[in-house]
């Protein structure tokens, strides 16, 4: 079994609709690890940083926190409504934001000297036209950043929830793997990197660790990140949502050991190229 790539209304709508629980479950569990990431750039102050695929603002906020002059761009608009909401909580004026396609972004060229995306462009069923545009909207000397997860076997929030799907009779498709480890492989990223016309490219595998205090806050969090996982959850009877979530239960109570918190480790590849 296979899951066919979404059209762009259907992956607009798909976003939109689990925007409200991403913002409050997934982006402050990921806004955590990008202010790790983003000290691999430069974010002196007026630096003009692009934030592609943004979410409801886990790496623009901490970069403009930053002194970074952040433009934000995502296809919900419900998750650049969230975003504004954040931004306007933190006291942040440098944050431009706006609707937009990542595969045909709506700058000029040389526009910034950053641009940036953390498990994003790594989404895009058109992985090489998310690059490209990427690549063109950073000036001459600028930096392109790109972060993806790693191998499926290496991120255990992956691995929990399947873990759990198969454990209740439900077999996720694999095969081609979700577009979320488009760039697993570190020297597929690098060459992906190089292809859209980056130089002096580099990737760094690093690992992002996750807590979390229970199952039901796993399920939270793994439910509204995505909804590749919403979809897969969809498609099982009641009987087997009982069984998955008594399992991830057990999976918890395992790896915390008897203690409150359950750590997850995740592989994950930065890439970050200049443009020539």
């Amino acid at each position: 079994m296979t899951l066919k790539a979404p059209a762009q209304e259907q992956i607009r709508f798909a976003w939109d609709a689990i925007a409200p629980r991403y913002d409050e479950f997934t982006t402050p569990m990921n806004q955590r690890f990008a202010e790790e990431v983003l000290r691999r750039v430069d974010l002196s102050p007026g630096v003009r940083l692009l934030d592609v695929a943004c979410g409801s603002g886990a790496l623009a906020i901490p970069a403009a926190r930053r002194g970074a002059r952040v433009t934000a761009v995502d296809l919900a608009q419900t998750m650049i409504e969230l975003l504004c909401t954040r931004a306007r909580a933190d006291g942040l004026t440098r944050i431009e934001s706006a609707v937009m396609d990542a595969e045909s972004l709506d700058f000029a060229d040389d526009s910034f000297d950053v641009t940036a995306s953390m498990n994003g462009i790594s989404l895009l069923p058109d992985l090489k036209a998310g690059l490209r545009e990427a690549v063109r909207v950073t000036r001459a000397g600028g930096e392109v950043m790109i972060v993806a997860f790693g191998p499926p076997p290496r991120v255990e929030f992956i691995g929990f929830l399947f873990g759990a799907l198969k454990a209740s009779g439900f077999m996720p498709p694999t095969d081609p793997p979700p577009l979320p480890f488009q760039l697993a492989d570190p020297s597929r990223m690098r060459t992906e990197l190089a292809d859209a016309g980056l130089t002096e490219v580099r990737v760094e595998t690093v690992s992002w660790e996750m807590r979390f205090a229970s199952s039901d806050r796993f399920w939270d969090v793994v439910t509204a990140s995505n909804p590749i996982a919403m979809k897969l959850i969809g498609q099982l009877g009641d009987q087997q949502l009982a069984e998955m979530r008594q399992v991830l239960r057990g999976m918890f109570r395992e790896r915390s050991d008897g203690g409150s918190v359950a750590i997850l480790n995740n592989e994950m590849n930065i890439g970050i190229g200049k443009k020539p």
